[in-house]
């Protein structure tokens, strides 16, 4: 079985190694503190820290197996030496709502460094899959869950 490779741009992919690093090297060791601190109180099936504490070691040892996991099947993408005649990963891409006229500007990425409040969606949600291939001028039409939207493609950048 061929391993799943996941799209990533440079920034996302160093964005992600570097939170790698700070939960192996900063929380890791805090949580086994908070453990070791709260085993000294004595009876460890009422002893509500040391409860948490495991919890939080456990929702951070999964995190950092996730982060391994990803970084492992990452293939860096690197877009800033292409033409941006078409809309590929990583680009940026200015769009117009052609309902309401409203310009919004999107970068491509991979499904790990979406983030709609940053501009980023991913390239296998609707709108991501839709632009792929598009060029300026290009007319998109997407169905959402709040029904089909109309967007131009005004500018494509990296």
């Amino acid at each position: 079985m061929a391993l799943e490779r996941i799209p990533f741009t440079k920034e996302g992919y160093e964005k992600l190694k570097k939170e790698l690093e700070t939960l192996e090297r900063v929380e890791r060791p805090k949580v086994v503190k908070a453990i070791e601190e709260a085993r000294a109180h004595g009876d460890l099936s009422e002893n509500a820290e040391y409860h948490a504490a495991k919890e939080r070691q456990g929702q951070l040892e999964a995190r950092i197996q996730y982060l391994h996991s990803q970084l492992s099947k990452a293939e860096v993408i690197d877009c800033s030496g292409q033409s941006c005649e078409r809309v590929v990963f990583g680009v940026k891409v200015r769009l117009e709502n052609l309902d309401t006229g409203e310009e919004v500007v999107y970068q491509i990425v991979g499904p790990d460094e979406s983030d709609i409040n940053e501009g980023k969606i991913s390239v296998t949600s609707p709108l991501g899959r839709a632009l792929i291939g598009k060029e300026e001028g290009d007319e998109v039409e997407v169905k959402t869950p709040a029904g089909l939207r109309y967007y131009e493609v005004v500018e494509i950048f990296v």
